[in-house]
């Protein structure tokens, strides 16, 4: 593995990617990105792209396609990993996707996002960039509001919501 030395490190700045994980990425990917047109070209050889069919007009979402077995399995780990790492992008989605579509479906995502992450990082050469666990809070802060108001009426409770001085 000397040869991949900086993939490897590359590989080590993703939440839930250890050694292990990141000498199957490389072993199963061949360490460059040149054969991979994209990050969906890659995600979809990996076997973590939604299944899509379509027909008459009506699409329907099915099981993620059949890929690499070894590459899906190390996937499956890092996901796991990221999923239970405190205060992470990859927490914060696997959270918000759980509410919705439950935890198969949320780690299957949080694998796709962390299989395209490695393919802008083996691509561009630069380590991981945390987004941190917040991310989709700060993106939307209003999105947040109304859905902290929503809860709040649900349980019984009116909310006036007053602004703070000097706060942001």
């Amino acid at each position: 593995m000397a040869p991949f030395r900086g993939a490897l490190d590359l590989l080590d700045t993703v939440p839930g990617i250890n050694q292990a994980v990141a000498e199957v990425i490389i072993a199963e990917t061949g360490g460059g990105m040149t054969r991979f047109a994209s990050a969906g070209h890659l995600a979809s050889w990996a076997g973590v792209c939604p299944g899509h069919h379509e027909s008459a007009g009506r699409t329907k979402n099915t099981k993620v396609r059949p890929g690499n077995p070894y590459l899906k399995g190390a996937l499956g780990l890092a996901a796991f990993g990221a999923a239970s790492t405190k205060d992470t992008y990859l927490q914060a989605r696997y959270k918000r996707l759980t509410a919705r579509r439950g935890p198969m479906k949320a780690l299957v995502a949080v694998e796709h996002s962390i299989i395209t992450a490695i393919w802008h990082m083996l691509t561009d050469n630069v380590p991981y960039r945390e987004l941190g666990g917040t991310y989709f809070t700060q993106r939307d802060p209003e999105r947040a509001t109304r859905r902290a108001i929503t809860a709040l009426n649900q349980l019984g409770y009116t909310v006036t919501l007053n602004p703070i001085e000097g706060a942001v």
